[in-house]
């Protein structure tokens, strides 16, 4: 894993709008690294250490940090140290049934109301789903597209955000081995995308929560080393 220091090269902030931009930087860095894996759960942000191999003042990285507190991939330790949040098991499991309850929902609104540009560039990014590796962040890109399109279209902002902040948990959640579902997800994308532009509530309601329960079952086989 390259250090930090590689991904950003930048200079001390001098106003407020710079130190703004480098903490976005850094969020969007250390978050990265969280999603990744490459920052494990459990592990403790060293704050100091942190700040000299991004080569910022500590104050924008601790805005990067909180930032990355209220979106739930970081957890406070002690007084004034973050460590990357683990999700359990039960946590993971759990919060993909809630998914798939609002999933299935916003799927199901979504029937006849997602445009047909939208359309054609999810198709054209499902299509490339079945040669990737699900362990890749290209892989992660288009499944957050997908579904984040989807839940957008349903056309409930609340449910759209509850469901993109459990995608971020069950993302968190690390499992013994990687496990590839490419061409399972591209099929099962295809299946949820036909039934929402055929304007078939129902069917895109089903294709949804098979899609998930699918998922989540995967999940269980890696988990009981099957």
């Amino acid at each position: 894993m390259l250090p930090l220091g590689t991904e950003m090269k930048y200079q001390q902030p001098q106003n407020g709008v710079n130190r703004e931009n480098l903490a976005a930087r850094a969020y969007m860095v250390v978050r990265k690294r969280i999603l990744s894996r490459e920052l494990k759960g459990g592990v403790l942000i060293v704050e100091g250490r942190l700040a000299q191999e991004l080569a910022l003042s500590r104050t924008p990285l601790r805005e990067a940090l909180r930032r990355l507190a209220g979106e739930g991939l970081l957890i406070k330790e002690g007084t004034r140290q973050f460590a990357v949040r683990q999700v359990s098991v039960t946590e993971f499991f759990e919060s993909m049934r809630v998914r798939t309850i609002l999933e299935s929902e916003m799927a199901g609104l979504a029937a006849g109301r997602l445009g047909s540009a939208e359309a054609e560039s999810l198709n054209a990014e499902i299509d490339s789903l079945k040669n990737i590796d699900s362990e890749t962040q290209e892989h992660w890109t288009i499944d957050d597209h997908v579904h984040e399109t989807i839940a957008k279209a349903g056309g409930n902002a609340v449910a759209a955000k509850i469901i993109r902040d459990l995608r971020t948990t069950t993302r968190m959640f690390e499992i013994n081995r990687p496990f590839s579902r490419g061409r399972a997800d591209a099929a099962e994308h295809r299946a949820i995308l036909e039934a929402i532009q055929s304007e078939d509530r129902a069917a895109a309601i089903a294709a949804m929560s098979d899609h998930l329960k699918n998922v989540a079952n995967d999940v269980m086989k890696v988990i009981a080393g099957e």
